[in-house]
């Protein structure tokens, strides 16, 4: 009997329908005990997000200020042949409730010593968020064995307009002739073949051994094309955190101001550098194709493309 642990926290339910559906060829194995341990924080974080709250949770979720989690169900000494960590990514950082888990001693507890995958659901930049968990499972002495990522299919500019919407109102549906928010139906759908890859591999011992599990079924796919926004948005998110922060406490009058310049902040950059950014990128692709090549093939390590 190998015992696995599923651990994950989804503010709008999507992700939670992915780690599910994904972890479901292990859930119906007899020979194989899932055990799921649903991260809450306190307090819970509200669905659909308020404006100001949508906003406020950017300094400290960037800055890797987690949140009060409820206690867990399992214990940090249990033993598990497999972790399983599946989590959204805020404003290019893991969600408040995952890195509290990863920085709490419970979790490192979990994981020391033990293969972890990661599951990821996002609108499509993860690549900085997966280094930090990455980072993370390594100072716990865990080893990340495999990653999977699920991203909206919608495209970078629609999903500007879809996932904000999403976030703020609930409606996920198509508007204005936009596809809707969130990862695909069929994409979800799709995920119980990582599930039963994992069971195979488990069933032969491989979870103990270096290599990927999960190698040669897609698990991650990276666009060359947004490594270079991606990063170009760390460094305005890092310095933009900490103003933010300078202005006082979560919902302090000072730094409502210093949110609502962040906010014209982001919807100029989405309107004039980013377009930019992905003209300049195509037209220049020929000449940095070599060095993108080599970026895109690290960042979807272990499991691969």
């Amino acid at each position: 009997m190998k015992r696995v642990l599923l651990v994950h926290f989804s503010q709008t339910g999507q992700l939670s329908r992915i780690a599910r559906r994904l972890t479901s060829p292990l859930a119906e194995a007899r020979d194989i005990e899932l055990v799921e341990e649903v991260l809450r924080p306190h307090p819970p974080y509200p669905f659909p997000w308020p404006f100001w709250g949508f906003l406020d949770a950017m300094p400290e979720t960037f800055l890797l200020d987690p949140p009060q989690l409820e206690p867990l169900s399992v214990r940090p000494d249990e033993p598990f042949d497999l972790i399983v960590l599946a989590y959204q990514v805020w404003y290019l950082a893991p969600a408040g409730p995952m890195t509290a888990f990863l920085k709490s001693e419970t979790g490192k507890g979990l994981l020391r010593g033990r293969p972890v995958v990661t599951v990821i659901a996002c609108r499509n930049m993860w690549l900085k968020a997966q280094e930090t968990v990455k980072r993370l499972i390594l100072e716990a002495a865990g080893r990340l064995s495999d990653n999977v990522v699920f991203i909206d299919g919608g495209g970078t500019l629609a999903s500007f307009i879809t996932t904000p919407r999403w976030m703020l109102s609930g409606r996920r549906d198509p508007v204005w002739g936009l596809p809707a928010a969130g990862v695909a139906e069929a994409e979800i759908a799709g995920s119980e073949r990582f599930g039963r890859a994992l069971l195979e591999a488990l069933r032969a011992n491989r979870e103990s051994r270096e290599a990927p599990m999960l190698a040669g079924l897609g698990a991650a796919r990276v666009d060359p094309r947004l490594i270079f926004s991606e990063r170009a948005a760390t460094r305005a998110f890092s310095f933009w955190s900490r103003l933010i922060r300078l202005g006082g406490a979560p919902g302090s009058a000072g730094r409502r101001l210093l949110l609502a310049l962040f906010c014209a902040y982001l919807v100029a950059m989405i309107l004039t550098l980013v377009p930019a950014s992905l003209l300049l990128q195509r037209l220049m692709y020929p000449l940095l194709s070599r060095r993108l090549e080599a970026q895109k093939a690290y960042f979807e390590l272990p499991s691969g493309r």
